[in-house]
């Protein structure tokens, strides 16, 4: 078994590509031809527009547009969706299913207070379109998503690690691929959904699960969740649980911004946050 798990060797490759382009993107004042961002990377212009539009179905120069700063300002006045209708039916239940791939259900309060005692995790390395994830699951499902990133490969174990500190982790990719392949939508999954095993606070699972019910390509604000979740002065602590999303990407923390637009912050770091939303919305105008 390889250190790293392919999810798909090709995406990967590609976010690597996007990180160093999102790096000229944000050092440069003024937006950068094609030909400037392909001298950059060292790549032909016509082979660096392939690698961009195999990796999200628009031209870089589109791409860019979505990476600047204001362009959350204007997916939130845009493409901001209300999570009123949830809240009215009670975000009860497993919720709306993120991309129709997952499946969910959360640990009992009492477990997880317990820490993880007597809960064996295993763990294991695989490629995704946003760089290096490191996977968990219990044998309920997936409680686990780190992308490393930004963060470090060691980071980001330590992280999901001190979230559950008296579990057992065993190193078993080959158990997690399957559901890592039907998370992302993968072909070759062997099942329709994804389970997702969520280890956290009420309140937390809360906001997660009103996370969950934003569509791919739209965006919320903290303001907004905190009101869907029945705690409307709770802003703060809401975007605290946001930033404790154990499973990154697939319960979508990067679609809550700041009332006036602003990125907000994100765990795993803001160039990923900013990948993620440029990546969905290109693909949802596409």
């Amino acid at each position: 078994m390889t250190h790293q798990e392919s999810l798909s060797a090709e995406d990967g490759y590609h976010f690597g590509v996007m990180r160093r382009a999102i790096d000229l993107i944000d050092a440069s004042r003024d937006p950068l031809t094609l030909e400037a961002l392909a001298a950059h990377m060292g790549m032909s212009p016509a082979h660096f527009q392939r690698i961009f539009s195999r990796w999200v179905g628009v031209s870089p120069k589109r791409y860019q547009q979505y990476l600047m700063l204001g362009q959350a300002k204007r997916m939130l006045r845009d493409h901001a969706t209300t999570l009123d209708a949830a809240h009215h039916v009670g975000l009860s239940g497993t919720g709306r299913l993120h991309d129709m791939f997952l499946r969910w259900e959360a640990m009992s309060p009492g477990d997880f207070a317990r820490r993880g005692v007597g809960l064996t995790i295993r763990w294991g390395w695989f490629d995704s379109p946003f760089g290096a994830a490191l996977v968990m699951g219990t044998d309920k499902g997936i409680c686990g998503l780190a992308l490393s990133a930004e963060v470090g490969e060691d980071a980001a174990m330590a992280d999901l690690v001190g979230r559950w500190p008296l579990a057992d982790f065993v190193e078993d990719a080959a158990f997690l691929r399957p559901w890592v392949l039907a998370a992302f939508g993968a072909q070759e999954a062997a099942m329709d959904k994804a389970p997702l095993y969520l280890i956290g606070a009420p309140f937390q699972i809360k906001v997660w699960e009103a996370l969950l019910s934003i569509p791919s390509g739209q965006v919320t604000t903290y303001t907004d969740i905190a009101q869907a979740v029945g705690h409307p002065r709770a802003v703060r602590a809401v975007g605290t649980a946001v930033g404790r999303n154990p499973v990154s990407w697939l319960i979508p923390c990067h679609r809550a911004l700041r009332k006036s637009g602003g990125l907000g912050g994100y765990h795993w770091g803001l160039p990923v946050k900013r990948a993620m939303l440029a990546f969905e919305a290109a693909r949802a105008e596409a």
